[in-house]
């Protein structure tokens, strides 16, 4: 059953609500986005805020004054709530069966309207999420992912780890976390996207309720993406690890960008599954690792293909020299069998997706926020089957020779031999 285009209702005060009727689902999903993300956030020293201040809309609000209040009536329901910020948006969401889809919606909806940010809570909060960047420490594939971002785009807030630094988050005000409440959390840069098993009408008047009268303002505009051409980049950070974790960079496409639905295919193609050309010669043919994939991300102005591989420290060097070398050959002939097989998996993952009401709620909650237009999964779907071999391969090579392979690594590796064997000549 093809899954229905949103009801789209714009409020006077800018809000806007999409409701995606889902018949056969048991489940009501409600995912509010906000224009608040680590792109909003202009200097190193408001780095972090959006992710600090999404943990502090926990904390509680004038009617639910304490934490506990929040989660214990969101399990009186016996749904679930949780929030995630990334580069463009912060996300907070609940997951109900329908009968309490106005329950869910008005505890979310008092959330973003009415948290009181007391100090002793954001202090608490401070050293929860000096906990979490710990963590990253202690977790080298996120923390090589962490420098891919710096070294592809350094110095922008894109480039940042989105939960900030130690300095920047001891160096967050209770006064600049409000205010930035304040100025961001407001209805013209909010989106609420309902799905499941609702009525549009019974939504609408209840979202009405909980949002009608809040006052438009001023948000933030977010920090536009500056392109830094040159030569290959590497970046080690010398930790004493078991293996040598390596992701390599190269500037993508927008998330606007037509040409975002043959990388995703070239993705695949690369390493993405059993069947990619990197795991089939890196882990079958050459054993030089357990884990290696490829993937896109895609923003606003911007976007990377990326790829992730944790190596024995003795074969570093011979698994960079060979990634960098398929890489290269993906600006080679791209072979019928190899594209028909890539878009039989992006169809699968995307069908997948849509038998849940919160997958659906993000599907279209995420594009209406970041200015995208609506496309149904048909529409998504039927574009990327159209994809041809000779799309395929010119998008490789304007990835591949759009600019330099930028390489980050920790571990214990030799950084001079490393940069040494990024030879890449697509």
């Amino acid at each position: 059953m093809p899954l229905a285009s949103p009801h789209l209702t714009t409020f006077t005060n800018g809000l806007r609500l999409l409701v995606t009727p889902m018949p056969y689902a048991r489940s009501a999903a409600a995912s509010i986005y906000v224009a608040a993300g680590s792109r909003y956030e202009a200097t190193p020293a408001e780095g972090g805020l959006s992710h600090f201040l999404e943990h502090l809309l926990f904390k509680g609000t004038e009617r639910r004054p304490k934490p506990l209040d929040i989660s214990m009536e969101i399990d009186r329901i016996g749904g679930n709530i949780n929030a995630a910020t990334n580069r463009e948006l912060t996300v907070y969401y609940a997951k109900v069966t329908p009968e309490y889809l106005g329950g869910a919606v008005d505890i979310l909806g008092d959330m973003i309207r009415n948290s009181v940010l007391p100090d002793h809570e954001i202090e608490r909060e401070r050293d929860v999420i000096l906990e979490e960047l710990a963590a990253v420490e202690d977790s080298p594939p996120e923390q090589v992912g962490v420098i891919l971002d710096e070294t592809l785009w350094p110095g922008q807030p894109h480039g940042r780890d989105i939960a900030g630094t130690d300095e920047s988050v001891e160096g967050l005000s209770a006064a600049a976390i409000r205010e930035y409440y304040q100025r961001q959390y407001v209805p013209n840069a909010t989106v609420v996207s309902i799905a499941g098993a609702v009525d549009p009408a019974e939504v609408r008047e209840m979202v009405g309720l909980a949002f009608e009268d809040w006052r438009a303002g001023d948000p933030l505009p977010w920090v536009p993406n500056l392109r830094n051409a040159g030569h290959p980049l590497v970046t080690v950070h010398d930790k004493d690890t078991e293996q040598v974790h390596l992701s390599f960079g190269l500037h993508g496409v927008a998330s606007d960008d037509d040409d975002r639905y043959a990388l995703d295919l070239l993705s695949v193609i690369l390493g993405e599954g059993m069947s990619s050309r990197l795991f089939a010669r890196l882990r079958e043919e050459l054993a030089l690792c357990y884990d290696i994939h490829s993937y896109i991300a895609t923003l606003r102005d911007c976007g990377m293909f990326g790829v992730y591989a944790g190596v024995d420290p003795e074969r570093a060097i011979e698994a960079v020299r060979e990634i960098a070398k398929e890489l290269a050959r993906a600006c080679a002939p791209v072979g019928a069998d190899e594209l028909s097989r890539a878009k039989a998996v992006t169809r699968s993952r995307t069908q997948l997706r849509l038998e849940d009401s919160r997958s659906v709620s993000a599907l279209y909650g995420s594009q209406a926020i970041l200015g995208l237009p609506l496309k149904t999964p048909e529409q998504t779907l039927a574009r990327s089957a159209a994809v041809t071999v000779e799309e395929v391969e010119r998008v490789a090579i304007r990835v591949m020779r759009g600019g330099g392979l930028h390489v980050a690594a920790v571990g214990q590796v030799d950084a001079k031999a490393l940069e040494a064997a990024v030879v890449f000549e697509p």
